[in-house]
């Protein structure tokens, strides 16, 4: 049996009651490279834990439990896996002897092709784990300020912050999580409100600079006559009125760590070219000075700008677009990922009610529904207004369609798109025209709810009829059958 299990795996390995590893076949010897071990000799004799991250062997050898079936991602792969124990015979005696060593045996090295949505969500929901558990971890060591207590500057968000789970949201997130591997520039592209600089944090915080400074500079912010002052610094008394002992800029300040340049499409043509050389040879040069001073800081840049067209009009320079311009990411608006606002809405809900010390709205579905229908010019940042507007405005913590679209009106919230009437609002017609509602075929009030349930579905997906008919609870083509023929 121990050779049929080492002939039909992937891989296979030994390891004693120790936890060391004695034994390994042909199959498993492959893996090794993506393990960062460089020969079979640097792999044998080592305990179980140093040289396979994430591994549960220790535990088998420990409680003489199998562990039939599981999923170990590590820097290697993701591999579908069997663990089992290996006990001592002892002749006349019933029930397992002494544990003395565990079987390894890699089932899958290749499972997406029958697995995939399975590990694709098991990765996905690692993944957001490990980076809710880091994010809290940095709260709870500092929650309000970015500067950490001993100066050095720090990001606030990681990829559990950016709160979203459609197709949109999930696929910016995963190039985000490539983009952090590297160190090339990131250019951000996206609407104002839609979440570049919290990607901007995360991306530098599941990078290799996370422990580095995360330093931000919001070029739109600062005056022109300034900004070559907070790009590079100012050498000791460099001009009248300036500080004897000379200022860092913020290259210098996030040396070691990333930079983030917000707004870059609204740079002066004037500093373009100097940016462009700092980016090119890695060392600036101060106002008021002659030395060139080195630095190592990873450059991500966001605009909400058209920056071709900036290009094509001659105003922002082609070589620092394309420098910029190596990795690419766009944020999609809220309007591209309408699935994400209950949740967005929730998340919102409970910053603002942190910040106030008051319960945060409950929105009814039909005002979750309204709010999935509107366009959001201003993406999250103006949801977030709204949602600011029906807790000061609202009588009620608890706020349905009717009391949304009033507020929203009230706000100046434009092309506001009223709401279907619900049962929830029923209540708000007289008795005459209850009663008219009401003295009808069942089938037929059964039918309209069931449309005003699709059109609610529709809106708060985007109109993505998977998601639509996963959401509802009903087939694909029972959702097709529906609006082709609604009653």
């Amino acid at each position: 049996m121990f050779h049929l299990f080492s002939s039909i795996s992937q891989g296979m390995f030994l390891v004693d009651r120790t936890g060391r590893i004695v034994w390994v076949n042909e199959g498993y010897r492959r893996f090794l490279p993506a393990l960062g071990i460089g020969s079979i000799d640097q792999f044998m004799g080592r305990m179980v834990e140093e040289v396979i991250p994430n591994t549960q062997m220790r535990q088998v050898l420990e409680t003489g439990k199998p562990i039939l079936i599981d999923l170990l991602t590590n820097k290697a792969g993701t591999f579908v896996v069997s663990r089992i124990p290996l006990h001592e015979e002892k002749e006349g005696e019933e029930g397992p002897g002494e544990v003395i060593g565990a079987i390894g045996i890699v089932l899958f090295d290749h499972p997406e092709t029958t697995l995939q949505p399975l590990i694709s969500k098991f990765a996905m929901l690692q993944r957001d784990l490990d980076d809710a558990r880091r994010e809290l971890a940095a709260q709870r060591a500092n929650p309000l300020l970015r500067q950490t207590p001993d100066g050095q500057r720090r990001a606030k968000y990681t990829f559990a912050s950016f709160v979203g789970s459609s197709p949109a949201a999930v696929d910016v997130k995963r190039h985000a999580r490539r983009a952090a591997q590297s160190s090339s520039p990131v250019l951000l592209l996206g609407e104002t409100g839609t979440g570049k600089e919290l990607l901007a944090h995360a991306i530098h915080t599941a990078s290799a600079r996370a422990n580095g400074p995360f330093v931000s500079l919001n070029i739109a912010a600062v005056p022109d006559t300034l900004l070559e002052a907070e790009f590079f610094g100012v050498a000791p008394g460099a001009y009248t009125g300036a500080d004897r002992k000379g200022r860092q800029g913020k290259f210098k300040l996030a040396d070691g760590g990333t930079l983030f340049l917000d707004e870059i499409g609204d740079m002066p043509q004037a500093l373009q070219a100097k940016l462009l050389r700092a980016l090119q040879e890695g060392e600036i040069e101060p106002l008021g000075s002659n030395k060139l001073v080195p630095f190592d800081a990873r450059v991500i840049a966001a605009t909400s700008r058209d920056l071709p067209a900036l290009v094509r009009e001659g105003r922002f320079r082609e070589d620092l677009y394309y420098r910029l311009n190596v990795l690419p990411l766009r944020v999609p608006p809220l309007r591209e990922r309408r699935a994400d606002i209950p949740a967005l809405v929730e998340v919102l809900g409970e910053d603002m009610a942190l910040r106030s010390g008051e319960a945060p709205p409950e929105l009814t579905a039909d005002a979750l529904a309204l709010l999935a229908g509107q366009h959001w010019r201003g993406n999250i940042r103006e949801l977030r207004n709204v949602l600011e507007q029906v807790t000061m405005r609202s009588e009620s913590q608890r706020i349905d369609a009717v009391q949304l679209e009033r507020i929203m009106r009230e706000s100046g919230v434009e092309h506001v798109q009223a709401a279907a009437p619900t049962p929830d609002t029923a209540g708000d017609m007289d008795d005459a025209a209850r009663n008219a509602a009401l003295l009808r075929p069942l089938d037929q009030q059964v039918a309209e709810l069931e449309q005003r349930a699709i059109a609610a579905a529709m809106a708060a997906t985007g109109g993505n009829k998977l998601a639509t008919s996963r959401l509802l609870g009903i087939s694909r083509a029972t959702l097709y059958a529906r609006l082709e023929n609604p009653v």
